[in-house]
């Protein structure tokens, strides 16, 4: 018999126990192995059973075993320990506090459409969550004043299995919130409090507010599942990515608008500081931008601000962060739809010009399609300040986003790079973090060049002793998982005798594991599956290999690719050699990373906006083995891992990825198998370890998300904070800004570079000679303070295109009638070879981010 009504009954604790519910409440318990630690004690069996899993734990223990505990001094001894330390981490004065600088931002707002924090709270789907929940538990850490914003899916993503075939099968478990480490958020009354906005085919939609606590930072969770919604509405918050393109844009609704309102709800009932600085982690958020301008135009209360004005105050304080380096990866949404959402009486944003929504995410420009609104065109519009995700990353974004910038070369459009990291504490076994505090580095040490200090003093013998640790964890995890697959998948107990020789700890251990959609090449290993199965099956180098992803479930491409390993997987003569681990998410993850010996990654270079899996691996000890993309093309140095040769020239995409197989079969067969079974007299891969040493001083320090978030604060967040405060003190700042663009833009049509001269250096100038530049401009009505005048010098190709420019400025030296101007300026010839210049006119304001913000520039005619 089904129920017709649920809820949930919470656990009574005796008041010697109270703090359990203290610590189940903060996610900090799922980075912390001592507050785990407890919560195991309390029931081991229970602990595993529930997946560690603290709230419910809490409600699966006897009261009997409750009154044990609450008169067994040791256990609360511990538990008084863990709380005084939790309490001490939120209250200390952490990095921000003490080294941020005064003009650091006094709350920062981050809005991201999915969190990877613990597998209990499973409301992700890959890099983009898992990078999000890196991104909050590294502000915690370093005491950062952040605030999450997202949406509470009532199904999460989904949860992975496999038919009889090895086809990929997708489940909807319901996810109670009564059951997650959730508050509702309330007003002071003790009512709900909710965010509501128009939408143009119904009533107000309806949101609560659900508060997670990730240490020190809160993460806001916008749940449309309330009795106050008609039926389509509460299922907009249904389940990550899924649904038609009009759910997705009500979504994205309301995470951006809602999101906003949401946090303005709880500065009001939290009392925290309103924020100075808004991240969105990709476009789905975009939308909070009109929220913010509509709250500046119709300003409830105060004096309403123009939309160029209030658009200038809403950019100053902006951060945007694009993640995809492909166009489909992008949300692009018909313009008649958003016009309708927007242009209506029942605007989500009243009082926002419709013309003026449709203008942000316009593809405008050369190549782009007049029928489609683009949220990541618009992310860009409403930030001063943006970024992607690694070195190579910025670069395929400035060339995908030129047209933007169409003036100006891909190396000035203004994109910079802030490259991923991951967090440690998440990441990291908590074996190696015990084999540093055997040496005197507590795994709370804030000297972190102590670690790195460390690695050289540790003896060989007991990293290669703690890796195959690590290995035989991952072997007996894998193995009960396979098991649970095979059985979902119908095969009795006597079919299943073999999983238990399946993998091996002593031998070489290779994984691979992330999404799968094409690019990734989940099966490029599998180009040549009898080479494969002769590295599998070499009697005295074997390799193995622990596989694991997910496909988007509209992606058939996707599955098909699964099934094609499975079933490759599923062969009697390779199965106790390679397996696929079903449902890839954190708690599978977290044993994955540190058992492996080698991270293996490759995708089609250079789709990998950042890949941050082979991070978490390196940080264990693992090498990678990747194609040079993403962060592995900026970190990669020749020792600490190997690089998969990519043919980047080759168009027929077969031939590529023949000759990228190839290449890992090569690298697999005479470079890894042979260092790791290189043993001495005493059994141990010197040459091996020698890497991982290596590994781990060479990169420790780069991949942690503390460093990201540092570098995030210090050339995105303060930054954003000084612009935003210089047009927010009064208005008149930003006023004074938007109407020097509407001018200037006005203005632009009469500015010319009309004649350019130049010095005499002779017919064989040598290095340190002087190039005089003379240039005479026309500037209309627009002054010499509005515009600076540039000389441009490279080195010129065979088609005159300048690399490497050195940019000066010009000085005005003489005024003509009709604004015309002549501009002087000394260029140093500092290097041999072949010399170029041009001069150009770009706008100049000291309120601008950068000198392409406005996309003009005027240049020598020809």
């Amino acid at each position: 018999m089904r129920a017709i009504r649920r809820f949930t009954v919470r656990p009574v604790l005796p008041p010697q126990l109270a703090a359990l519910s203290e610590l189940a409440a903060n996610l900090r318990w799922s980075w912390h192995p001592p507050t785990q630690a407890v919560f195991r004690d309390v029931d081991p069996a229970a602990w595993k059973a529930v997946g560690h899993d603290p709230v419910r734990l809490l409600g699966a223990v006897s009261r009997e075993r409750w009154a044990g505990l609450a008169a067994h001094a040791g256990f609360l001894e511990r538990l008084a320990a863990v709380r005084a330390d939790l309490a001490t981490y939120l209250s200390d004065d952490r990095w921000y506090a003490q080294r941020a600088g005064e003009d650091a931002p006094r709350q920062i707002a981050y809005f991201s459409p999915e969190y990877g924090i613990t597998a209990v709270l499973p409301q992700y789907s890959g890099g983009l969550g898992i990078l999000a929940g890196d991104h909050l538990k590294a502000a915690s850490d370093l005491g950062i004043p952040l605030t999450g914003v997202g949406l509470l899916y009532k199904y999460g993503y989904f949860k992975q299995s496999l038919n009889r075939d090895g086809w990929q099968q997708e489940t909807y478990p319901v996810l109670d919130p009564d059951e997650l480490p959730l508050s509702v958020l309330r007003e002071s009354d003790g009512s709900r409090a909710t965010v509501t906005i128009p939408l143009p085919d119904g009533p107000d939609l309806v949101a609560r507010i659900w508060v997670a606590q990730v240490g020190r930072v809160p993460l806001l969770l916008l749940d449309s599942d309330v009795e106050e919604n008609p039926q389509h509405y509460r299922e907009v918050t249904d389940r990550l990515y899924g649904g038609t393109t009009e759910h997705r844009l009500r979504q994205e609704l309301l995470l951006g608008v809602g999101g906003v309102r949401a946090l303005r709800a709880w500065s009001r009932i939290a009392g925290a500081p309103a924020p100075e600085v808004f991240h969105t982690n990709e476009g789905h958020a975009g939308f909070l931008g009109l929220e913010r301008i509509r709250e500046l135009t119709v300003a409830d209360g105060g004096p309403a601000l123009d939309f160029d004005t209030a658009l200038e105050v809403t950019r100053a304080g902006t951060v945007f962060t694009t993640h995809t380096p492909v166009p489909a990866g992008i949300d692009r949404f018909p313009r008649e739809l958003v016009e309708q959402y927007f242009g209506g009486g029942s605007s989500p944003v009243p009082g926002v010009p419709v013309e003026r929504v449709l203008a942000l995410g316009s593809e405008d420009y050369e190549g782009g399609d007049a029928g489609v609104f683009n949220m990541a065109v618009m992310g860009f519009r409403l930030a001063q300040r943006a970024n992607g995700v690694s070195q190579l990353h910025g670069h395929v974004s400035r060339h995908m986003f030129n047209g933007l910038w169409p003036a100006f070369d891909e190396a000035e459009v203004p994109i910079t790079s802030i490259t991923n990291g991951v967090h440690a504490p998440t990441w990291v076994a908590d074996e190696v973090f015990e084999l540093a505090e055997a040496d005197g580095v507590p795994r709370d040490s804030a000297d972190l060049d102590a670690f790195w200090d460390l690695v050289d003093r540790i003896p060989a013998d007991r990293i290669w002793t703690l890796k195959r640790s690590l290995r035989q964890n991952l072997v007996q995890d894998a193995r009960e998982r396979i098991a649970k697959s095979w059985r979902k998948r119908g095969a009795a107990s006597a079919e299943l005798g073999w999983i238990d020789t399946a993998l091996d700890p002593d031998v070489l251990t290779i994984g691979f594991a992330r999404r799968v959609p094409t690019y990734k090449r989940l099966t490029l290993m599998l180009r040549d599956p009898e080479r494969l199965k002769r590295l599998l099956l070499d009697p005295e180098r074997p390799i193995q290999l622990v596989i694991a992803g997910k496909s988007h479930p509209a992606d058939e491409t996707g599955k098909r690719l699964i099934q094609e390993m499975v079933r490759f997987a599923d062969d009697p003569e390779v199965r106790h050699r390679i397996a696929f681990l079903p449902n890839y998410d954190i708690a599978m993850a977290q044993p994955l990373y540190p058992g492996c010996d080698v991270w293996l990654n490759n995708p089609l270079r250079p789709y990998e906006a950042c890949g941050t899996s082979g991070m978490k691996a390196a940080l264990s000890g693992g090498l990678n083995l990747s194609i040079l993309d993403g962060w592995w093309d900026e970190w990669y140095d020749g020792r600490n891992g190997w690089a998969i040769p990519s043919a980047d020239g080759v168009d027929d995409p077969d031939r590529r990825d023949d000759l990228e197989a190839a290449a890992l079969y090569d690298l697999l067969e005479n470079e890894v198998a042979p260092r790791f079974y290189d043993r001495d007299d005493a059994g141990i891969p010197q040459g091996w370890l020698d890497m991982v040493r290596h590994t781990l001083k060479s990169l420790g320090p780069k991949v942690l998300a503390t460093r990201q978030v540092r570098d995030y604060v210090e050339q995105l967040y303060a930054p954003a904070a000084r612009s935003s405060r210089a047009l927010n003190d009064d208005y008149e700042g930003a006023r004074a800004l938007a109407s020097w663009k509407q001018r200037t833009k006005a203005g632009w049509s009469q500015v010319r570079v009309e004649h350019v001269e130049s010095g005499d250096v002779g017919d064989a100038p040598e290095v340190g000679q002087t190039l005089s530049v003379r240039a005479f401009v026309a500037l209309g009505d627009l002054a010499p303070d509005d515009v600076d005048v540039q000389v441009v010098a490279g080195s010129p190709s065979s088609e005159d295109a300048l690399s490497d420019p050195a940019v000066a400025s010009m000085q005005p030296v003489e005024s003509y009638e009709g604004g015309r101007y002549r501009y002087d300026a000394e260029v140093t010839l500092d290097r041999a070879g072949a010399f170029g210049y041009t001069v150009r006119v770009v706008p100049r304001h000291r309120g601008i981010a950068s000198v392409a913000e406005m996309g003009l520039a005027a240049l020598p005619a020809g």
